[in-house]
């Protein structure tokens, strides 16, 4: 057939019912997909669908079929952590008859706790049917809809959650700068109300007890996660009559942050300075020098959330925590303490 009219603005059901030369009637049951259409007029008016780009509504369609078959990914803000646990969403969610609709509310530092309440009661029942919340602030009980939280802020105690081993990971990247010789280890922790960084404290100060090393108070300062926060706590570990050979940030980020102000007094990283991160983020394999790290399984986190959520939709049984396993990845910020004498 030839090819219908191009139409301009939002393209409507009676815009492709025109195009197609049938009844609006007829097009709602095409793009339904219920009978009563013939094989050849239904093809006409998919072709028209196709051509003009038109869609229905999704709350159109949730007050019709109670569903709208759209996963929603509710999140802070688009930072690296979120990016990759969303491509892991994406990845998953191929061919398993959802969409997806990432969705950020505008958050400030005086609405920042509960902004995932406010998105569910936005979006929930009507246009999603569930939704994957990373790393949310309070716990969603009660949500309308099935939630899977990701790396929530307090912990696995809430609705369904995945996240890796925090403890562990902060435990391995203590033990390498240990092994590598290093004593004055100092730490740049994470935000002080979230269980990821009180877990990766508790795993640093674990692997100092393990291997004899006192805990010195003076050498953990606050970096909020944020590599402006880390920068601040840097230069003040770095100004003390003694100061570290090695720090442990509490992520990439921060890590960052650090290897900065290393750079700006003229230190080395990891001649003079020994530099961790946490997380294992894209930039921290480009980095110069290339990032010693923990690497979360980001993109498998977000992989088993949509398998999660999908068992959830369909009302089958699911594990109410799964926690993935960190690992240590070896790069070129870390090396043994100045002065420390070669391996025989």
């Amino acid at each position: 057939m030839d090819n219908p009219p191009t139409t301009t603005g939002r393209v409507t059901i009676t815009d492709v019912a025109r195009a197609a030369g049938v009844s609006v009637a007829t097009v709602s049951k095409v793009v339904n997909g219920r009978y009563g259409v013939a094989a050849t007029t239904a093809e006409r008016v998919l072709e028209v669908v196709a051509h003009l780009g038109y869609e229905t509504s999704l709350v159109a369609s949730s007050l019709r079929r109670s569903r709208t078959n759209v996963i929603g990914i509710l999140l802070a803000g688009f930072d690296p952590f979120a990016t990759e646990i969303l491509k892991g969403i994406s990845a998953e969610a191929v061919g398993k008859g959802y969409e997806l609709l990432a969705y950020s509310g505008a958050i400030s530092d005086d609405n920042a706790v509960g902004w995932e309440r406010r998105s569910l009661s936005r979006l929930g029942g009507t246009l999603i049917d569930g939704a994957i919340i990373l790393t949310p602030t309070v716990n969603v009980p009660t949500a309308s809809v099935p939630v899977v939280a990701v790396d929530p802020h307090t912990g696995s105690g809430g609705p369904s959650t995945v996240d890796c081993d925090n403890i562990e990971g902060a435990r391995a990247a203590t033990r390498h700068l240990i092994d590598l010789g290093h004593r004055r280890i100092a730490h740049v922790r994470g935000r002080t109300d979230l269980e990821s960084a009180r877990l990766r404290e508790q795993g640093y100060r674990e692997s100092l007890e393990d291997a004899g090393i006192p805990y010195d108070p003076d050498l953990v300062r606050d970096g909020g996660y944020r590599a402006a926060w880390a920068t601040d706590a840097a230069r003040e570990l770095l100004s003390l009559d003694d100061p570290p050979t090695a720090i442990f940030a509490a992520n990439d980020l921060s890590a960052f942050g650090v290897m900065e102000v290393a750079r700006e007094r003229g230190l080395r990283v990891p001649q003079d300075l020994s530099v961790v991160g946490f997380d294992d983020i894209p930039e921290a394999a480009s980095a110069s020098p290339r990032l010693t790290t923990i690497a979360q399984p980001l993109q498998e986190m977000g992989m088993r959330a949509v398998t999660m959520l999908i068992a959830l939709l369909e009302g089958r049984r699911i594990e109410t925590h799964v926690q993935l396993p960190s690992q240590l990845v070896i790069r070129k910020s870390t090396a043994p303490p100045p002065g420390a004498a070669p391996e025989a």
